[in-house]
């Protein structure tokens, strides 16, 4: 069961955890507003009503997670999103992530490749708020060719390597931000297409994520 209430002692929580990330380094204002005013426990389960502000990532159906707020933020700042833009999020997940690109302006394309999560996407709370979302089921390695090209790609697991079909659905001079390696921590990297199809490559902090997988699970 979900709460979808958002009281003043979550705006509390939520105001200390944006200074948390402000303390962190994350600096895009644009990304902690849109953290600000996204409720994080409306993503979880009410039994983590009261932790859900805390800087760590929690269990969501299909055993997967959802990440840890600085998580989140740093990833999104990296991607630099500006309104309109166009992305292809691999791994839905909880839709959070989702979500706070949607608030930020950007039209998102996300896939899931579990099929309990994308189903659970048909209860999305802010379905009528966020029109510039759309959900595919599928296989992330395959990307979405019909609606390429895009102006940023993000991947929300650990990709054993970086996907072929992803860099050619990605425009020139877009940004890819995937975390790389299997293992227990991932490097986070974005790359960036260059005009020849080839890219760039900029490498920052480890973090921790669910293995990226191919195919479906039904």
């Amino acid at each position: 069961m979900r709460t979808f209430e958002d009281r003043n002692t979550h705006k509390g929580l939520r105001n200390q955890l944006i200074k948390l990330l402000r303390e962190k380094g994350i600096t895009d204002e644009n990304v902690l507003e849109a953290m600000t005013t996204i409720p994080r426990h409306f993503f979880l389960d009410s039994a983590f009503d009261h932790i859900a502000y805390e800087d760590r990532a929690f269990p969501i159906a299909a055993d997967q997670t959802i990440s840890q707020p600085y998580t989140v933020a740093y990833q999104t700042q990296l991607l630099e999103i500006k309104k309109s833009d166009k992305v292809l999020e691999i791994g839905t997940g909880s839709i959070y992530q989702t979500t706070i690109l949607a608030e930020m302006g950007a039209w998102v394309y996300t896939i899931e490749r579990q099929k309990k999560l994308f189903e659970e996407q048909k209860n999305y709370y802010f379905k009528r708020k966020y029109h510039n979302i759309k959900f595919f089921y599928g296989d992330g390695f395959e990307g979405l060719k019909t609606y390429a090209p895009f102006d940023k790609i993000i991947i929300t697991a650990a990709a054993p390597f970086i996907p072929p079909k992803l860099v050619e659905q990605l425009k020139t001079g877009g940004f890819m931000v995937i975390p790389v390696d299997e293992g227990d921590a991932q490097r986070m990297m974005r790359l960036t297409k260059q005009a020849d199809g080839s890219f760039t490559q900029q490498m920052f902090d480890q973090f921790s994520f669910v293995p990226m997988l191919t195919g479906k699970n039904q």
